[in-house]
């Protein structure tokens, strides 16, 4: 396990909120985890003092050790998959363990018996580490295409003033728009703005 903590640990930081009321557990995660690739590692006692917690930071993996003072802490999970892109583990005892986890894997809550082992344990914290790595990449995938069809579309606003107002075609306000941004060195999308300031209704 220490080979693997070392390799963890040369990869990127994720942060960890342990909601659980037991002390003892939240300590485990502590003594666990290594800080290099874990960190930091908040914890919350209860339900709603997580969601207080919440309100100020976001975490890349949320465990909740069921059951909570105030809740089960299934819902809450159900909730923090559907709300956040959060990875969620959730922690419960083997004697419900079946029942708890037909209700929340199907929406994308990892799910684990008690009493805890270290290495099952660990490797469930590796998996929800490459679960948030693989969300990242999608969240970074998605804003970079929703960043793309912003930008188209000012740009079409853009041609279609140039077209209005200066009796351009639409190859020739394309060009134009082109060339602005080549000679000037600027992004086609402040380019637009530009041109919808000067010639926008």
């Amino acid at each position: 396990m220490k080979g693997e903590a070392k390799m963890l640990s040369d990869r990127a930081q994720s942060s960890v909120l342990v909601v659980s009321a037991s002390q003892k557990i939240t300590d485990l995660f502590n003594e666990l985890l290594p800080s290099g690739t874990f960190n930091p590692i908040v914890s919350a006692s209860s339900c709603n003092e997580a969601k207080r917690v919440l309100i100020s930071a976001e975490y890349d993996i949320i465990v909740i050790n069921a059951p909570l003072t105030d809740e089960f802490g299934s819902d809450f999970a159900l909730d923090l998959v559907q709300d956040s892109s959060s990875a969620v583990l959730l922690l419960a005892s083997s004697d419900i363990y079946g029942e708890v986890s037909s209700k929340v894997e199907g929406y994308g809550v990892m799910t684990l018996s008690k009493p805890l082992n270290r290495t099952t344990l660990y490797t469930a914290m590796t998996l929800a580490f490459a679960t948030r790595a693989r969300l990242r990449v999608m969240e970074k995938k998605n804003k970079s295409l929703s960043a793309k069809m912003s930008e188209m579309r000012i740009v079409n606003r853009a041609k279609w003033a140039l077209i209005e107002s200066l009796g351009m075609t639409e190859e020739q306000a394309h060009h134009y728009i082109e060339k602005q941004a080549m000679d000037l060195r600027m992004p086609k999308g402040e380019i637009a703005v530009n041109i919808l300031k000067t010639y926008g209704k």
